[in-house]
């Protein structure tokens, strides 16, 4: 899949290099898994990276930025399957989404700068853009498929879409996060089956189901 990694810090001087920032952020995940985010510093991934300190400052502001976008392209990873159903499609992402929540880099790297970023507004709103944001896209892809099937009504009201889009993806991400990482309890197919039903029909018809 082509790489989604936003762009850290604009800088003057010479051409970025797509293959030192791919090196750079490889290096920060196996830091992750080695060191854990405590003992990660900068000097440590440049050495891993073969690059020198000062390309990482060129590039990221600090270890919170460096660590949200080495995670960002964890979640790039993510593809809503066609699983021939709305349900069926909803458990397969949930599933995939699990499956990388629970790498030592993923569940250790979005751990600390969501703590980081309750006193950090910049790196709250750098987690939005690079990681919400760019994955709101998986809820968009999956509502156009089922409207194509007929599963959805089409959408007329801009405004009121954007609203489901986020609330969707609140819904799904939020839950399988607390699952995964907060009561770490296991994300399988037929918990992933049993929340898909619950998204899709809602508390009353799961109730009378």
């Amino acid at each position: 899949m082509q790489s989604r990694t936003s762009a850290p810090r604009a800088t003057g001087g010479r051409p970025r290099s797509a293959t030192a920032d791919a090196a750079i952020l490889a290096a920060t995940r196996a830091a992750l898994v080695e060191l854990g985010w405590s003992k990660l510093t900068l000097g440590d991934v440049a050495t891993r990276a073969g690059v020198a300190k000062t390309t990482l400052y060129r590039r990221w502001a600090g270890k919170n930025e460096l660590v949200v976008d080495a995670v960002a392209e964890l979640f790039d990873e993510l593809e809503i399957p066609d699983r021939g159903s709305l349900a069926a499609d909803v458990e397969g992402v949930v599933l995939q989404f699990a499956a990388i929540l629970a790498r030592p880099e993923a569940k250790s790297g979005l751990m600390a700068v969501i703590a980081e970023s309750v006193r950090d507004d910049a790196l709250r709103a750098r987690i939005r853009t690079s990681i919400v944001d760019r994955q709101k896209r998986l809820v968009l892809e999956g509502r156009a498929r089922a409207q194509v099937r007929g599963e959805l009504p089409p959408e007329t009201d801009p405004e009121e879409s954007a609203r489901t889009t986020d609330l969707i993806f609140d819904v799904i991400a939020g839950t399988v996060v607390h699952r995964a990482l907060v009561s770490a309890e296991p994300v399988d197919p037929d918990w992933a089956r049993a929340f898909a039903k619950l998204l899709l029909n809602g508390l009353t018809a799961s109730a009378t189901a």
